[in-house]
C-alpha cells in the first residue's frame, strides 16, 4: 500500500521498543498559547461536505470563534450570531497539530463542554499526514442530538476489531477498520454513557479522554468529571497505563498493528454542520426534524448556542526515553469522510446513539 515515505523514513528507528512503558509529557496545549502550534484549515468544508466555511487564525480570533475566555479555556465555536442567505454556509473552526506523534504516544484532552445540536457534527480525532495510507483515529464524534460518544479506527484493508478485545464498552458497531468496507464506516465502538457526548456531558461538568497509540494496540479511555483517577488529577508529568483500568475501547495489535497500519498522526479539532453524516436524511431524523441545511443551517442564529467546545487542555505523552514527535512537517490537511451508508450502520446497531 501507499505510504507516506518521508515519516516512515523518520520513524523507523522512533518506534518504541518497550510495550506498556510509562509515558512522559512532550507536548502541551493549554491557555493563552493554546492555538499557537495548530493550523488553521482556512477553508470551505470540502472534505465531508458540510455547510461551513472554516476560518483563518485571523478571522477566527477577529470573530471571536477561537480565543480563550477568562476560565483560560479554549473556545472553538460555530458562528451563532449570523443570519444566513440561502447558499450561504455558517462560519466554523478546524484545527490540527503542527506536530505529529509516533505511535508510543498517548494524548489526553480535558474538556468542559462538546458542540451538539441538531445538524451539528463534531470531533476530536487524529490523523496521518497521508491520508487514507496512513490511518486515522476518532477519540471523540457524534451527530445532531445523540447522547453517547463513538470512537472509530479508519485504514488500510486488514486491520479488524477483534471479539475478544478487552474494552468495557459493549455496544460494538462495526468491526472492519478498512476505508473500503461500508462505504469507510470505519471500526466502530459506542461509549456506553450518556455523560459522554451532548447535553449530558455539559451537565456532568464536562470529562476526559485518553487515548494511547502504542504497539501493542491503539486504547480510548473516557472519564466523566466525577470518575477522573487521581493518575491523572493535576498536571500529572507522567502517565502510566496500568493506572486507568480497563479501556473504553481497544483495538489490540494482534488484528491491527499500529506500527502497520498508522503513520505519525497529527490531532484534530474540528465541528461541520450537516455533510455526509450529520445531514444523511435517515440519521438526522432519528433525532431531529425538518431539513437539516434548510431548517437549521438557515434558521435562528441561536439553533447554534450549545455548537462549542471548550477545552481546559490537550496533552500529548510519549513514552519515556523515546524521541515520539515529529516537528516542521507540512501542514496536515488530512481527508475524513463517514459516508451515508457509514450512517446508516451506525443507526442500526438497535438505537444506541439514540436519546435514552
Amino acid at each position: 500500500m501507499v505510504r507516506s515515505s518521508s515519516l516512515l523514513a523518520c520513524t523507523a528507528f522512533l518506534l518504541p521498543a518497550l510495550v506498556g512503558a510509562q509515558y512522559s509529557m512532550v507536548k502541551e496545549y493549554q491557555g493563552a498559547s493554546f492555538f499557537d502550534d495548530w493550523n488553521f484549515y482556512n477553508n470551505y468544508d470540502n472534505l465531508t461536505s458540510g455547510n461551513v466555511n472554516y476560518l483563518s487564525a485571523k478571522t477566527a480570533g477577529q470573530d471571536q470563534l477561537a480565543y480563550i475566555n477568562d476560565a483560560g479555556n479554549a473556545i472553538m465555536k460555530v458562528d451563532n450570531t449570523s443570519t444566513l442567505n440561502v447558499g450561504a454556509n455558517r462560519n466554523s473552526i478546524r484545527i490540527s497539530t503542527k506536530d505529529h506523534f509516533t505511535v508510543g504516544s498517548m494524548w489526553i484532552t480535558d474538556m468542559v463542554h462538546v458542540p451538539y445540536g441538531c445538524s451539528v457534527w463534531p470531533a476530536f480525532w487524529s490523523s496521518a499526514q497521508d491520508w487514507p495510507s496512513g490511518g486515522e483515529i476518532d477519540t471523540f464524534e457524534g451527530v445532531n442530538q445523540v447522547t453517547m460518544n463513538q470512537m472509530a479506527l479508519h485504514t488500510a484493508p486488514g486491520c479488524t476489531h477483534p471479539a475478544n478485545a478487552t474494552q468495557t464498552s459493549k455496544l460494538v458497531n462495526s468491526t472492519d477498520c478498512s476505508i473500503d468496507a461500508n462505504n469507510n464506516e470505519g471500526c466502530v465502538v459506542t461509549t456506553p454513557t450518556t455523560s459522554s457526548y451532548g447535553q449530558g456531558f455539559a451537565a456532568d461538568g464536562g470529562g476526559m479522554f485518553v487515548t494511547e497509540f502504542a504497539e501493542d494496540g491503539i486504547s480510548v479511555w473516557f472519564f466523566n468529571r466525577s470518575s477522573i483517577p487521581s493518575a491523572l488529577s493535576g498536571n500529572a508529568s507522567t502517565v502510566n497505563p496500568s493506572d486507568l483500568g480497563t479501556p473504553t475501547a481497544n483495538w489490540p495489535s494482534s488484528s491491527c498493528s499500529p506500527a502497520q497500519f498508522f503513520d505519525p498522526q497529527a490531532l484534530v479539532f474540528d465541528i461541520t454542520l450537516c455533510g455526509e453524516f450529520a445531514g444523511n436524511s435517515v440519521i438526522f431524523q432519528e433525532t431531529c426534524s425538518g431539513v437539516c441545511y434548510d431548517d437549521w443551517v438557515l434558521g435562528p442564529p441561536s439553533n447554534y448556542d450549545n455548537a462549542y467546545f471548550e477545552v481546559q487542555y490537550v496533552r500529548v505523552y510519549g513514552a519515556t526515553g523515546e524521541l515520539t514527535v515529529i516537528s516542521g512537517a507540512r501542514p496536515s490537511t488530512p481527508y475524513r469522510s463517514v459516508v451515508a451508508a457509514a450512517a446508516l450502520a451506525v443507526a442500526a446497531v438497535g438505537g444506541a446513539l439514540l436519546a435514552l
